[in-house]
């Protein structure tokens, strides 16, 4: 029977994709003349995230804001769906969009758990029935041109965690299975009950015996 009580929780970039996908989406937005110069232009932001004396989230949102600009919101909107429809599909681990679709199979509550932009993510998640995202998120200023910050913190590391507990609220799964390749998802591994990391080993079975707490 459906189990609701379930949760399973997805990284994405290096989880259930090849690769870092903000960077493919910013260069295949702006071209890679474009995408060059603002690296240039972010790397004294870029660098210092690199050596962690700089915020990772700072660090993103100084290259976005070298890179795209005060692009309009409505455009930048068509790029993600452009991306989504013709180059997304191409980064896409299959074997982690099968173990989606067993814990959906089962009933379980799936959540895509992200430090990426929702505004590509959010359309492509919804297409392979994902209940939430929970990401990072561009502001926009008064003309809805993107104002170079984010609107939400950098969805990375304890913001991850923070992010999915506001989200259950006062509802939280009687089991929790996370999925990650990173530093980025530590603290939310360690929140898990049954936690996988790319490189650590197989994924684990989906069974009856699995779908049980942790013991305390």
């Amino acid at each position: 029977m459906p189990d609701t009580s379930i949760v399973a929780a997805f990284d994405f970039d290096g989880t259930i994709s090849t690769t870092d996908s903000l960077r493919v989406f910013v260069r295949d937005t702006i071209g890679t003349p474009r995408f060059v110069a603002g690296a240039v232009l972010a790397a004294p932001w870029l660098i210092g995230a690199a050596l962690r004396v700089v915020d990772r989230g700072t660090a993103k949102a100084a290259f976005l804001r070298a890179s795209l600009g005060a692009r309009e919101k409505a455009q930048l909107e068509r790029d993600a769906q452009h991306f989504v429809a013709h180059r997304l599909p191409r980064l896409l681990r299959p074997e982690m969009l099968a173990r989606l679709r067993q814990h959906r199979a089962l009933g379980h509550r799936v959540v895509l758990v992200s430090a990426s932009p929702g505004l590509y993510l959010r359309p492509w998640a919804a297409s392979v029935g994902f209940e939430a995202v929970l990401s990072t998120e561009l502001a926009y200023d008064e003309q809805a041109r993107f104002s170079g910050q984010f609107s939400k913190p950098n969805c990375w590391g304890p913001e991850k965690v923070r992010r999915l507990e506001a989200w259950w609220g006062d509802n939280p799964p009687r089991v929790l299975f996370a999925y990650g390749d990173s530093r980025g998802d530590r603290e939310m591994a360690a929140r898990a009950d049954h936690a996988w990391i790319r490189g650590q080993g197989r994924l684990m079975p989906l069974t009856d015996a699995d779908a049980s707490p942790r013991a305390s």
